[in-house]
């Protein structure tokens, strides 16, 4: 059998979306219906080209070329090398892997603890719980249709839509002026900054790794032929993508309407979630959003260790699969519990590196094929023109100035809106599109 059924398509591409479909993206969306307001509609189109597009691009891309290293390896080997294991270490074991835990910890244990409760022990416990769970369905990443396509995927959705159609008929409405990077008089401001913020949710990274554990899910489903699986891949990718439009647009909605009945001093999405969640069902509310975080982020968690797990396993398979995914489990609980502030003030400047060069690999790979041999320049400087100005941008975010440099850097276009990368990485595009390589007799 070359070609799933309509059953397994449709569960192939449930499972994607679970495996993008964090604490991040959860939190995001209602921030920017409560931010953007009457402006909303616009704000949700920039960021769906950003958080929708951006991602599902990265995953046809990466079924477009083999895998990450394949793609990588047309800037160099040596680049190959280095920026394939920075993205497993940063999106895995390092920082997004512990944060699914710590993420989940703070929205669905902390605000049921009493005053005085001893936080680091219960984290501590929580950590180990919530890891020897992932653990346990991560080492069989052929199963993952099957736990998180058949059965946790579809739990998420119904608690989302809980919360969505409680908003619809329980009294929500309305909708504020935009506020804040949306309020502007141009009509264009809010789609700008809503591309701005979907670029912030990281999932292009993601989209890079996730193709190796959802190709052997396809495979294992009795679809072997290479072009039989990127057709697949791609087919799931568009049914993740109608699937994240309705549940943005679901958590958007409520971020609008939510956010007029909450009233100014939101800080995050999580705050306009947790009021509503507990303005509609109380106690009940809280319970509810608790496990839609627990979830979303145990989702996440699995598919990041599987994906980590088997990469690794095949760079040194000296050591299994098995032995991998448990030293990734170990190392992320005692990670997560340094804490979700300090995660995120790492994860920050890190993603920040990685994230343009992950966005221009995407975008090289949709195009033809063979300008990578015949155009010797045109990975190479793009992504080095891209990849430097996004480590001095990034640096200078996290206050670390290079005398001299920083400055000058913060005079490109775009600088303020942290996109400084992308006029370096036309002008590496254009050059390296019009310098051919010698053909020698």
């Amino acid at each position: 059998m070359e070609k799933l059924s309509r059953k397994d398509q449709l569960l192939v591409g449930v499972t994607l979306f679970s495996m993008f479909f964090g604490a991040g993206n959860l939190i995001f969306p209602p921030l920017l219906g409560y931010q953007a307001g009457v402006a909303s509609p616009a704000a949700f189109l920039g960021f769906a080209i950003s958080a929708i597009g951006l991602p599902i691009l990265g995953v046809a891309a990466v079924a477009r070329t083999g895998d990450l290293p394949t793609l990588a390896k047309r800037v160099g080997r040596p680049f190959a090398a280095v920026f394939t294991v920075l993205i497993y270490l940063s999106i895995g074991p390092c920082l997004a892997i512990p944060r699914t835990a710590s993420t989940s910890f703070e929205m669905a244990v902390t605000p049921f603890l009493p005053g005085g409760a001893p936080v680091l022990w219960l984290r501590a416990a929580y950590s180990l719980v919530f890891f020897a769970a992932a653990l346990t369905l991560a080492l069989r990443p052929t199963k993952l249709v099957d736990w998180l396509g058949k059965r946790l995927a579809p739990v998420l959705l119904a608690l989302i839509a809980v919360l969505f159609f409680g908003c619809v008929f329980f009294g929500f409405s309305g909708a504020d002026a935009a506020v804040g990077k949306y309020a502007a008089a141009s009509p264009a401001v809010p789609a700008v900054q809503g591309f701005l913020d979907g670029y912030q949710t990281m999932d292009a990274i993601a989209a890079l790794i996730f193709g190796i554990v959802l190709a052997m899910n396809i495979r294992a489903r009795g679809v072997t032929q290479q072009n039989a699986v990127v057709k697949t891949t791609i087919r799931a990718g568009a049914v993740a993508a109608v699937l994240f439009a309705a549940v943005y647009g679901a958590l958007t909605w409520i971020g609008v309407v939510g956010g007029h009945a909450y009233g100014a001093g939101a800080q995050n999405g999580a705050e306009i979630l947790t009021f509503v969640a507990k303005s509609l069902y109380g106690t009940a509310g809280q319970i509810i959003l608790a496990a839609i975080f627990v979830i979303a982020c145990l989702n996440t968690c699995i598919g990041l260790l599987c994906c980590c797990g088997e990469y690794f396993h095949e760079l040194c398979p000296k050591f299994s699969y098995r032995a991998w995914v448990i030293a990734f489990a170990v190392f992320s609980g005692v990670v997560a519990n340094a804490g979700l502030n300090m995660i995120l003030k790492v994860s920050v400047p890190v993603l920040g590196c990685l994230y343009p060069v992950a966005i221009v690999l995407i975008v090289l790979a949709f195009l033809p094929a063979h300008l990578h041999e015949t155009r010797p320049l045109l990975y190479p400087l793009t992504v080095a023109l891209a990849g430097v100005t996004g480590v001095v941008a990034a640096l200078a975010d996290a206050k670390i100035v290079i005398p001299g440099v920083t400055a000058l850097f913060s005079h490109l276009p775009l600088y303020a809106y942290g996109l400084s990368w992308l006029v370096p990485a036309l002008v590496g595009l254009g050059i390296g599109l019009l310098v051919k390589k010698e053909n020698r007799a």
